[in-house]
């Protein structure tokens, strides 16, 4: 199976996108498709052995659309001056339309060459032209509405495509017997409903445009935040080249003021670079040869070369794009009911409109005003704001998320995260920074302590656990030099071990020693150290402990504001971790978490995560998506407190890239007020319909009340920017309380 993601043009309203989708969906080959209108592009998943791209973009043109190949970037429609000058155009056609065909009822003056009453032949030939042009702009909908009959998924393109041609078409008919002489059916022409049925739809997909736009502001300022030249070094002369000309290997230069081009690695100089677009952290960050370097970051006062590695859709700004698009093209579960109910609505419309019209004629009603009724009962019933309602509110949360440094995976977290009643903790760096400090060292060999520490910090120096870089820290403060360490292991959840002048070390917590079938005679000690907070790290040397080293850890600025704030919600807060009892409570007492589970392994985490889900509570679990991985991916949410220079790497439904423990709190806000919008925009669309389809029909005409097609038109609009504006409301919310 294959993944491609193209960019589709002519969708112009979200009957559109949910009738390609449904389209793509029937053909063979084709294992999932997922339309995003906002972002103008499908996600689809296939079968190469069926399909390829060339088979799939036929099936796109087949069903009225157009692909312009792979999905590259977000694009910003510009309001250009060629289209606000179209939209002026017919803004004026439609009043002189409406001028000329209803003038005389309010008294105006109308000129007599077109006349209703003094020359009707030319009155009609005028309307005939302005609808005519009418018909030529909103040649889109009538041909999507087509594609979508022919295609067995008639959408809301299909009820104003059949509305707007039985009148245009009758109105042809009236405007034959106006030509033979029978002036009386200048009373029976529907022109001018046909071209504002289109020029009020055209503007609500005008307004829908500029609000597509604003969703798309904040991923398109992640795009914006690398440069688009940056200079190299060529032969050892400055080259200036655009940011697609540098290739992998190359030497980039970097001044003070001037953004980091693309991911790499420091071989000259060193500055201070701002990294707060992704980690979040204010403070720079001070920069040495051999550290990495993310696009985007700002040098302030340093001269660097830095070797390219991650360059164009490998770069962490695309990664963190691309998530986000990817997520923004999966569908919520809430969304999957719109789109069945819209499924049925519409063939229900079309039935409703036809027994309407043949009850009319049965019952009396002249041919005009049962054609009149069968127009304005397709027309209202258009179900454009149903199909805004889920994936905008989506699409815009998706935005507010990214901005606050939270990149979820996929839309039905939007949904899920606020239905979380347990949140399970990681304790190293994630409840703490995983910063640790060298605390104290308890040296039980003849080793001086600088010797044993070189031991040490060399193996340590082969490992990733956040405690190793504690010893490699201290080795870089006391300028002592690493050792050539061979045959090294890493022992998931026990510890390391490597070979140094061809002596084995073997680092670890206690579990280690138990492997190994090595006495643990300092246990008091362990005790003691853990319970002053440090992580205990023993050390093995010729099958005996020569040392035991507390590390210390510090704790997230955040955290008890975090698990405060949790508790008085009544969400349950977990600390699981592979550390001692001791030190887990302590730092758990200290920041307001009641439960401890200590001492297990990953693959443990998982089992706990299992048992709580058993018990129907619904688990999000916080790790640092390293040895966490098992438990992130058994649990309901998993979500990563990560560099974001991994992010493609990491198999958690959340990534916190700004590495604060507050964006738990946003993305549960943000999921509460996404999901109360989203019921708030289906209770406005279903409403809309149930309120105006009985009126459209004529329930209410004994009291005096009934609608057209024109003012059903208009009415559909005012629906749709209702959902638009209450979705947009998402972005003014405060959404640090949670």
């Amino acid at each position: 199976m294959k993944k491609i993601n193209l960019s589709i043009d002519g969708m112009t309203c979200s009957a559109c996108s949910n009738g390609l989708e449904k389209y793509l969906n029937k053909q063979n080959g084709i294992m999932l498709a997922n339309v995003n209108l906002v972002m103008a592009n499908a996600t689809i998943e296939y079968d190469e052995k069926i399909l390829n791209q060339e088979k799939i973009e036929e099936f796109i043109k087949q069903a009225g659309f157009k692909s312009l190949g792979e999905f590259k970037e977000i694009k910003i429609e510009s309001k250009n001056k060629k289209e606000k000058v179209k939209f002026i155009i017919f803004s004026i056609l439609a009043i002189i339309l409406m001028y000329i065909s209803m003038g005389h009822m309010v008294n105006l003056p109308i000129i007599n060459i077109i006349n209703q009453h003094i020359n009707p032949i030319n009155y009609t030939i005028c309307l005939l032209l302005i609808t005519i042009s009418f018909l030529i702009y909103g040649y889109d909908i009538l041909k999507n509405g087509y594609k979508n009959l022919i295609h067995k998924t008639p959408n809301m393109d299909t009820l104003v495509g059949i509305g707007v041609i039985s009148s245009f078409l009758y109105s042809l008919y009236s405007m034959y017997m106006i030509i033979i002489g029978n002036y009386n059916y200048t009373m029976n022409l529907y022109f001018e409903s046909s071209a504002i049925i289109i020029y009020f739809i055209k503007l609500g997909r005008y307004i829908d445009g500029i609000s597509k736009n604003k969703t798309k502001e904040a991923i398109q300022k992640l795009v914006e935040i690398t440069p688009k030249n940056a200079v190299i070094k060529v032969q050892g002369e400055e080259k200036q080249v655009t940011i697609d000309e540098i290739k992998r290997g190359d030497i980039v230069v970097s001044k003070p003021g001037e953004k980091i081009a693309v991911d790499g690695e420091i071989i000259l100089g060193e500055a201070n670079l701002d990294e707060s677009f992704i980690t979040g952290e204010s403070k720079w960050v001070k920069k040495v040869i051999k550290d990495k370097v993310i696009a985007g970051s700002i040098n302030y006062d340093g001269y660097l070369e830095y070797k390219a590695e991650r360059i164009g859709k490998e770069s962490t700004i695309s990664e963190i794009v691309k998530l986000v698009i990817e997520a923004s093209n999966t569908k919520a579960p809430i969304a999957k009911i719109a789109d069945t109910v819209s499924g049925y609505f519409v063939p229900a419309v079309i039935v409703i409109a036809i027994i309407t019209f043949i009850v009319y004629l049965i019952i009396g009603q002249s041919f005009s005003e049962a054609l009149s009724t069968f127009i304005t009962i397709l027309v209202v019933a258009c179900p454009c704001s149903l199909g805004l309602a889920t994936p905008l509110a989506i699409v815009v949360s998706e935005g507010i998320c990214a901005s606050n440094g939270i990149l979820v995976k996929k839309s039905e977290i939007l949904e899920n995260a606020c239905k979380v009643n347990t949140i399970v903790f990681d304790k190293t760096g994630t409840l703490t920074y995983g910063r640790l400090k060298i605390a104290e060292i308890l040296n039980y060999s003849a080793i001086d302590d600088k010797k044993l520490m070189q031991l040490i910090g060399s193996v340590e120096s082969k490992g990733t656990h956040p405690i190793g870089k504690a010893f490699t820290d201290y080795l870089e403060e006391q300028k002592i030099s690493i050792l050539k360490v061979e045959e090294f292991e890493n022992i998931t959840g026990l510890g390391i071990t490597g070979k140094i002048e061809e002596e084995k070390i073997i680092l670890g917590n206690s579990k280690i020693l138990e492997k190994y079938g090595i006495e643990n005679k300092y246990i008091e000690e362990e005790k003691r150290l853990a319970k002053n907070g440090n992580s205990i790290v023993y050390v093995v040397k010729s099958n005996e402990i020569v040392a035991i080293i507390g590390v210390n850890d510090i704790v997230r600025e955040n955290s008890e504001y975090v698990i405060q704030s949790l508790n008085k919600n009544n969400i349950q807060t977990i600390m699981l971790t592979g550390d001692n009892k001791e030190t887990a409570e302590k730092i758990a007492k200290d920041i307001g978490i009641t439960k401890v589970i200590s001492n297990v392994l990953p693959k443990e985490k998982a089992n706990v995560i299992k048992g709580l889900k058993e018990k129907s509570r619904y688990v999000i679990m916080c790790g640092d998506g390293i040895n966490d991985s098992p438990a992130l991916a058994s649990s309901d949410i998993g979500i990563s407190v990560n560099s974001g220079t991994d992010i493609a790497m990491d198999s958690s439904d959340v990534i916190l890239t700004r590495n604060d423990l507050l964006c738990i709190l946003y993305l549960i806000k943000i999921s509460k007020k996404t999901i109360r919008t989203i019921k708030q925009n289906l209770f406005w669309a279903f409403f809309y319909n149930c309120l105006m389809i009985p009126i459209a029909i004529g329930v209410l005409k004994p009291i005096g009340i009934s609608v057209n097609p024109m003012i059903a038109s208009l009415a559909m609009v005012f629906s749709s920017i209702t959902v638009i504006l209450n979705t947009l409301r998402l972005k003014n919310n405060n959404i640090i309380k949670l």
